[in-house]
């Protein structure tokens, strides 16, 4: 059993919210998160309800009846996007409760879909619900050493990928995970996407990890139009399984690139989508620095929780991989580089002047920090999520 990170703060929730939706992709670990949270309460003061299961969707044929049956316990919910109209439900009996003196820690819903796609659908539930993003497996929840590292980088953080018994093994779990949400789970969805369609366009954006989007080259290379590929692009933001990094919106009086970089949120998925089967493969790929890149920005994204995260690039070539905003208004310039011995780049000492950092790091597959001078230091993935979590906590 691996210890997530979340588990601290999805337990803080419950004592503040009378609601918790926790949010990630299918196989993520979602429920037996959930599973220790409701071990750590002790059974009796538990109930959980799969909403996929015929038998536990048969129990909410009156869901008010029941629900309100659970008084005093924690009632977890499963796959909750598969009945949205709940929400209205929950709301009707947290309002009750909350004039009877019970405040919080009442309901506990997991979903596979984003927060965008289920804020939608709870509305009605403003100022009682927070939401919480459960990551595949982060660099901070593995062990400390250069081959998990490595690892986690081939195969990605889906645990049943990460802990197959071989990289064979572990490829074969990808690529059948990769079929199940294009042949099964999308479609229950409700999007009616040919299926081969959405994989082109996920193999696209594989091949284009960190690139800005061009809309109309792959608009051209599936035979839809530019519209399309965006709404498809939605679909795959909105289950949690490709992440649109925005341009900078700062004015630094400069000709900016505005359009987005794409990257998919696995780096296990990029591998699989491209047929890199090992490490050897994937370091024989001319690009490999960028699925390396993407692996440090998720981490990194999920050490700065809610505060925003971007990149910065001139048209005349001054970037940073990822700006990040921290507290009292204060920016942060990381750039990321597979290197045994870090460099920043020319156009990285410009960037940090335009976006006004306060401090600025190179992060690198290593374990050592290292001062590369001007205030800048270099250290490793591990390192630099604690940085960053330290000057974006609340």
């Amino acid at each position: 059993m691996i210890t997530r990170r979340l588990f601290d703060q999805l337990s803080e929730a419950l004592q503040d919210f009378p609601v918790v939706g926790l949010l990630g992709p299918r196989q993520v670990g979602k429920t037996t998160l959930a599973a220790a949270v409701a071990d750590a309460m002790g059974p009796e003061r538990t109930r959980y309800l799969d909403l996929e299961s015929p038998a536990d969707r048969a129990r909410l044929l009156d869901p008010e009846a029941y629900l309100e049956a659970q008084r005093g316990r924690l009632v977890i919910l499963d796959e909750i996007h598969r009945i949205p109209e709940l929400f209205a439900t929950l709301r009707v009996i947290v309002d009750r409760r909350r004039r009877q003196g019970a405040r919080t820690g009442q309901f506990l819903v997991l979903g596979s879909a984003s927060v965008d796609l289920l804020r939608q659908s709870s509305e009605s539930l403003a100022g009682r619900i927070r939401f919480l993003e459960l990551t595949p497996l982060r660099i901070d929840e593995i062990e400390p050493t250069p081959r998990a590292l490595d690892n986690l980088w081939v195969r990605g953080g889906f645990p049943d990928s990460l802990l197959a018994r071989g990289d064979a093994a572990s490829l074969a779990w990808r690529r059948s995970f990769i079929r199940t949400y294009l042949e099964r789970d999308i479609p229950q969805l409700g999007p009616r996407i040919p299926a081969e369609t959405l994989r082109r366009l996920w193999t696209m954006l594989a091949h284009s990890q960190g690139q800005p989007l061009n809309a109309a080259r792959m608009a051209a290379g599936l035979g839809v139009t530019g519209v399309t590929v965006g709404r498809y692009l939605d679909l795959l933001v909105d289950l949690l399984l490709v992440r649109r990094l925005q341009a900078w919106s700062g004015n630094a009086g400069k000709r900016l690139v505005r359009a987005p970089r794409v990257y998919v949120r696995d780096s296990g998925l990029v591998h699989a989508l491209l047929g890199l089967e090992d490490r050897e493969a994937i370091l024989g790929h001319p690009v490999a620095g960028f699925y390396w890149e993407g692996l440090v920005i998720e981490n990194l994204a999920a050490a700065a929780g809610d505060s925003p995260v971007s990149y910065y690039r001139t048209g005349g070539g001054a970037e940073l991989d990822l700006v990040i905003e921290g507290r009292r208004r204060r920016t942060y310039a990381v750039e990321i580089k597979r290197s045994s011995a870090p460099q920043p780049s020319k156009g990285f000492w410009s960037a940090r002047d335009d976006v006004g950092a306060a401090e600025s790091i190179v992060v690198y597959p290593g374990d050592e920090t290292i001062p590369l001078g001007a205030g800048v230091l270099a250290m490793g993935p591990r390192q630099a999520m604690t940085w960053v979590a330290e000057r974006t906590a609340p």
